[in-house]
């Protein structure tokens, strides 16, 4: 006798309550991972001046970072991820979703500045306003319980300085809780990262019953580097030099860094919260590959001063060029790590450029909340992408319209449009050697080909050149904001001379606040 093909009527119950508890499951599953997925808490770890070189997950070679590259593993690591080049302008854009070109806070807070110099800089906003919508306020207005610790840097008035924003000033900026400082300064001992690690695990473990958003912005590696005694002693032991690049006590900082992340991301495990919180790892710039010793300058002697000097080194961003404060690849292009395990695909990869402006509008997006109506966003939600989907194709944009010569920076502006990057310099510049050079000019670069920006192809491609910079000066115009000029205030002896003391003409000046 041939076996039937179709189930008895008892096999037809039993195959339909499989399948009924199955689909039960994979509904309650469904149901758990759309929740989190929903409202997930959010854990935002923003350190200071690492390149993307410290990281194995980027290449590094210099000390293991198991944690951070165990984050990359488990969920999307950034190619392509972008910042300004300096810690203000990146948080207040992080904050704002705003440009800096409309926030007004494109230069680093308190004032000091070149007034003497060839190029007029204008006015800067000095102060994050209180008034000001900021990320943390739309996430509050969704009903997350929300906590910082760490550097501020966002103001320097009562409210609170680089060092931290002061807890009674929390509230005014979309907080409900701010750390206490560390137990010493900020640029000594461990840079306070243990003391910062506690109080946001301690945060977490107080408000885990409901959706919490933490910024954790961490002091290291910002100079002076500092780090634990022993773990300084185990990497001179291994051969690394007390001092230049790649000094134990930066290795053994960055060391010390990837530990605390671990045991942060511990504690989200221990408390059963992996699942339903979105991670998000950055830097505010690109890492200190030279400082130079602008003294010369700055005594007076700029009028037949050519060349800037190296001061010190501290960690090499290579393949890219320059470092901290520059408008090249080495400034601008940071680490990027974001871990969500309902929603973003483990062991991924994204090369879509992105901008600091773009985690306001992601994460307000995330949390259900849409910003003020009367509040411009500069940033592209980047829901689609966390989701393994495309962005519309779009340019970046920077604005940086300043002197500082510790970092070699002038005047410029920045574009980049797809595979083509324009660095418009608005009147003087520096070369890769620190020779200092009159005159505007535009250098083009093709990143596909040339990451590390050593081939200029202005000259070659002119009308690309034009293109990108009739571009960029539209985009300043329609914000609208500025295009730095000659100055009328130019002083050939002491033309590049910084200072924290304002000039008549600076002091009258008054830029207003977003």
């Amino acid at each position: 006798m041939t076996r039937s093909a179709c189930p008895t009527s008892r096999g037809r119950r039993l195959s339909r309550f499989t399948a009924l508890a199955s689909a039960w499951v994979l509904a309650a599953f469904s149901a758990s991972a759309t929740a989190a997925a929903a409202k997930p808490n959010i854990l935002f770890i923003l350190t200071d001046d690492q390149g993307r070189q410290t990281l194995g997950s980027y290449g590094g070679k210099q000390v293991p970072t198991p944690h951070l590259d165990g984050l990359a593993r488990d969920g999307m690591r950034f190619t392509d991820a972008y910042v300004m080049p300096q810690c203000t302008p990146t948080r207040a854009s992080l904050f704002t979703g705003q440009h800096t070109a409309r926030n007004g806070m494109w230069h680093v807070i308190g004032w000091y500045g070149y007034p003497w110099a060839p190029i007029a800089e204008p006015p800067f906003v000095e102060q994050l306003p209180r008034a000001a919508f900021t990320l943390p306020k739309g996430l509050r207005s969704a009903g997350y319980a929300t906590g910082m610790a760490g550097k501020w840097h966002l103001t320097t008035n009562a409210d609170g300085d680089y060092v931290r924003l002061k807890p009674e000033a929390a509230a005014a900026y979309g907080f409900d809780f701010v750390a206490p400082p560390g137990p010493d300064s900020p640029s000594q001992g461990d840079k306070w990262v243990d003391h910062l690690t506690d109080q946001a695990i301690g945060f977490i473990e107080r408000h885990r019953e409901r959706p919490w958003f933490f910024y954790l912005a961490h002091h290291t590696v910002h100079s002076v580097v500092a780090a634990p005694a022993e773990l300084v002693a185990k990497h001179r032991a291994a051969g690394a030099p007390a001092e230049g690049l790649h000094s134990a006590v930066y290795l053994a900082a960055l060391e010390h860094l990837d530990h605390s992340i671990g045991r942060l991301l511990a504690k989200l495990d221990e408390l059963g919260l992996r699942q339903q919180t979105l991670v998000v790892f950055l830097s505010d710039n690109g890492g200190i590959q030279s400082v130079y010793d602008a003294k010369d300058f700055t005594n007076g002697a700029g009028g037949g001063l050519r060349k800037l000097q190296v001061q010190r080194e501290e960690f090499s961003n290579a393949p890219f060029r320059a470092g901290k404060g520059s408008p090249y690849e080495g400034g601008l292009r940071v680490p990027c790590l974001i871990r969500w395990p309902s929603v973003v695909q483990a062991g991924s990869t994204c090369s879509t450029p992105i901008h600091v402006i773009d985690w306001l509008p992601t994460l307000l997006d995330v949390a259900g909340v849409a910003p003020p109506k009367d509040h411009m966003v500069d940033g592209t939600n980047l829901g689609p992408l966390l989701r393994s989907g495309k962005l519309a194709p779009r340019p970046l944009y920077w604005y940086m319209p300043l002197h500082d010569l510790r970092w070699g920076a002038t005047p410029c502006a920045v574009v980049r449009d797809g595979n083509w990057k324009l660095i418009d310099y608005f009147g003087d510049s520096f070369d890769d050697d620190g020779n200092y050079i009159t005159g505007a000019r535009s250098e083009l670069f093709d990143l596909t080909h040339d990451s590390g920006e050593r081939h200029d192809l202005a000259s070659q491609q002119p009308e690309q050149t034009a293109r990108l910079r009739r571009q960029l000066h539209a985009w300043m115009q329609s914000i609208p904001v500025s295009i730095p000029t000659k100055n009328p205030h130019y002083d050939a002896a002491r033309s590049l001379s910084e200072t924290k003391q304002k000039q008549p003409w600076n002091a009258s000046q008054a830029q207003a606040a977003p």
